[in-house]
């Protein structure tokens, strides 16, 4: 497991990097965030796994708001939030997506682009049952992106679903539960050292209906490797 070894920190705390080239990326982008998330995990900051989620509207307007990971595989990267929220909104009507990592403290940034769909409600149902208590009745008591009279009326949704629910499972409602960004494209970003330039990684895949293919690079400065899919060509890339 990887994990914030000794060579990553000077003895006065301050953060000295690694340097990131041909020789120490993995092949595949998934397997780089995973140990680059096992670094963060194993560092002093405060939600490593916050990213900010990038979608537009109908008309082009992007917006963004941070959410948590609460899974990455090679399925793709998951997180939860109200299906009557804004962004759900904007994804419905756009699946294509943006998110960003940046973990200061190992100065490193992870942008991935993809498109979103919902999981199945089976594991939604499964997450929402692992949360806090108080987490599950505010998630059924908050109209999200909605406006409300006041905090008092927030409040007294909670208490009265605090009491509905007082001795029994509080159920998932509906309108929430998990999406799955599936990614078409990776950068990884090190922060260099005093006397050396900052590194990229891009990696890009685009698999078309009945088409496979694994991550291939290629240099353009100043990012030093672009990674597509070995079964496509640039051509098959989205322009989204």
């Amino acid at each position: 497991m990887a994990q914030l070894s000794e060579e990553m920190k000077a003895p006065s705390g301050e953060v000295v990097v690694k340097d990131l080239d041909e020789r120490t990326v993995l092949r595949d982008p998934i397997q780089q965030f995973q140990a680059w998330y096992r670094d963060s995990m194993s560092s002093a900051m405060i939600h490593p796994d916050a990213m900010a989620l990038a979608t537009v509207s109908p008309d082009g307007r992007p917006s963004a708001r941070i959410v948590l990971l609460k899974r990455a595989d090679e399925k793709g990267f998951v997180f939860y939030t109200n299906y009557e929220s804004r962004k759900a909104g904007e994804i419905a009507r756009n699946s294509f997506a943006a998110v960003v990592f940046y973990w200061g403290e190992l100065q490193r940034q992870v942008r991935i682009e993809g498109s979103l769909t919902r999981i199945s409600a089976e594991e939604s149902d499964e997450y929402f049952s692992s949360r806090p208590r108080e987490s599950q009745i505010s998630a059924l008591s908050s109209p999200q992106s909605r406006v409300i009279p006041s905090r008092a009326e927030l409040e007294r949704l909670f208490g009265e679903n605090e009491r509905r629910f007082r001795d029994q499972p509080v159920p998932r409602p509906r309108n929430w539960g998990g999406y799955i960004l599936k990614p078409s494209r990776f950068e990884f970003w090190q922060g260099g050292r005093r006397d050396c330039t900052t590194a990229s990684s891009t990696c890009s895949k685009k698999t078309a209906p009945g088409r496979s293919g694994g991550w291939r690079r290629r240099g353009v400065p100043p990012v030093f490797a672009i990674c597509t899919s070995t079964a496509l060509g640039p051509k098959d890339l989205p322009l989204h």
